[in-house]
This record gives structure tokens, sequence and C-alpha cells, in this order.
């Protein structure tokens, strides 16, 4: 049986298919230890959401060619890349289920892995003199660097105000996103403004997506019954937290803030933590504020002519706030 996101690729599947013979072809190399690696990476790939948008992008605004494809494999390399190094940086020995290139290689390789992917992504884009392509995922990268940088900088602390942190989910999560549905209409030969056009909106829907990362957090772990409580553990401000630290009275702030800062290994108090912001509102507001960034993005599509690469970005959306994880 298909899933829901199965059932919205379905029109570029073909597209898709393509895509992944080129993505594992630019990535081939004659030093073996890179070819097993890279294979390895292949196998674990997730749910295609950046080469899709890429390639509705790029149907919505004029048609896919060439051009997009290397979009796609340009964006996912260096997203790769970005992910392989954030391994090493955050000394993770996961990823989506399986074990993460640190783990298995070890941390000089795996950041050597990430340097090769980094370079063979911008080997895609000026071999073929993609410069504009190029230009829109570099500034990508720039930002994601710069959000992950600005987010250690206020963790510290605990001191990010809600400007803040969209600041910083903007740069980290929603650029990325942003860039795709950019490269996909200007790979389709779409004019400045309309590639403008799908940047905000791809940066409207990638907010949306970090909201319901931000969630996440808050719903019960089925093995435990209790909030899973990760992002509290790992000292990251999120969304829900934000909202309660500022509506909180100071004395009541300072304790909370004290439990995050130097009690979040202990599961008791963490989920004493997760009850205060469900009771606060917490929730809520950041449910409010996903719908809000989501209909801002189908607002945006609504420029766009009707039609089933229309249906199938809104569906995407859609499923972005409705996904189970």
């Amino acid at each position: 049986m298909k899933s829901d996101i199965d059932i919205i690729k379905t029109p570029i599947d073909n597209h898709l298919n393509e895509f992944d013979k080129r993505f594992r072809n630019s990535m081939k190399s004659s030093v073996p230890l890179l070819d097993i690696i890279t294979r390895y990476i292949v196998k674990r790939k997730g749910k295609q959401i950046r080469p899709m948008f890429v390639f509705f992008s790029a149907e919505l605004c004029g048609g896919i060619n060439d051009s997009t494809y290397r979009a796609a494999t340009l964006i996912e390399l260096l997203h790769t890349a970005t992910l392989v190094h954030d391994d090493v940086v955050d000394d993770s020995s996961e990823r989506r289920g399986f074990f993460s290139i640190n783990a298995l290689w070890k941390n000089k390789i795996a950041v050597l892995v990430g340097d090769f992917l980094l370079s063979r992504g911008l080997l895609v884009a000026v071999d073929n003199e993609d410069f504009e392509l190029l230009k829109i995922v570099s500034n990508s990268v720039r930002e994601m660097s710069e959000g992950e940088l600005l987010q250690i900088e206020k963790a510290r602390n605990l001191d990010i105000e809600e400007n803040i942190y969209f600041d910083i989910i903007r740069k980290k999560t929603a650029t990325l996103i942003a860039s795709c549905c950019a490269c996909g209409a200007l790979s389709a030969g779409a004019d400045k403004e309309t590639v403008k056009k799908m940047y905000k909106f791809g940066e409207a829907t990638g907010i949306a997506f970090q909201l319901k990362d931000d969630l996440f957090d808050y719903e019960k772990n089925a093995a435990t019954g209790k909030p899973h409580g990760i992002d509290i553990k790992e000292k990251k401000m999120t969304l829900p937290l934000i909202y309660m630290l500022r509506i909180m009275k100071y004395a009541e702030r300072k304790r909370v803030i004290n439990i995050v800062k130097n009690h979040s290994d202990n599961l008791e108090k963490v989920a004493e933590v997760t009850r205060l912001v469900n009771q606060s509102g917490g929730i809520a507001y950041t449910m409010q504020k996903m719908i809000d960034y989501q209909q801002e993005a189908l607002d945006l599509l609504l420029d766009f002519p009707e039609g089933d690469t229309r249906n199938s970005l809104e569906n995407l959306v859609k499923f972005i706030v409705e996904r189970k994880k």
C-alpha cells in the first residue's frame, strides 16, 4: 500500500528514478573506499522531499529539463555534505535508522567524505556553467552555517526570543527548501520575479516544516507513553518552550531555565517541563504559527495556473504539516 508521500510523488516518479541514477553517478570515484561509502549514503536515502520540490517547481514554471536534474543533484550533494559534517559536529552515531558515516569510518574520513560531496556538487554546477543555480544554493549553505552558529551562541544562555528563533529556523531549515523551489523555477526558465516568488513559497513551507518538528518533541513516545523531550535533553530552544518562558513569571521562568541548563538528563524533570509547556498553551501557539506559514505558502501558489502540478505542490505542503514523523 502506497504512503501519502508516494502518492504525491507519482506524477514525477520517472523523473525521480532518473535523478537517482544521476545522483549516484555524480558521486562515483576512482578511490574504492569513497565508492563504498557513497553507495552506503545512497542506500539510506530519505523521502526525496528536496528533489520533489525541485521537480514540481520546474514543472509549474515551464517544464523539467536537464538543468532541473542538475539543480536537484547539486542541492542533494551539498545537503548530504552538510549532514555528514553535522553528524561529526554532533558526535551522532545514527541518521534515519542507519549508522552515521563517522560511526562506521571515524571522524577524519567522514569530514573528507563531506568535503568530497561538496566539491562534486560545485563541479556539477561549474562544469555546466549553471552559475545562477550555484549562487542560490551557495547562499543557502552560508545561511545554514550562520543559523547553526547563531543557535549555538544563543543556546548558551537560553535567551532566544521569538524573532531570533524564526531567524535561526529560516536560515537552518527553510533556506534549503526555498533553494529547491527557486532552483526548480530557474531551471525551467522562469523570470526573476517568479524565481523570487518560488523562493518565498519554499521558505514559508520550510518554516512550517521546522515548526512541525518542534511539535514532535511533545508527542508521546509509543514505547513509554511519555513525550520524547529530545530537544529539551539537548538544550534546544524551540517555539513551544520559548512561548512558555515568555509568559511565565520571573521566578518560575528561572526555575525552568535551570532545569533545561543543568538537569536535562533527568527524565522526571524533562517530563515536568514538557507538561508545563503543554499547560501553557505553547503547543497550540506553535500549531497556529505552523498553520499560518502553511497558508502563506498555499496562498503564493494561487498566482500559478490551476492543474495537476499545482495540486501536487499543495498536497506536498499539506503533507509537511500532517506527517507522522
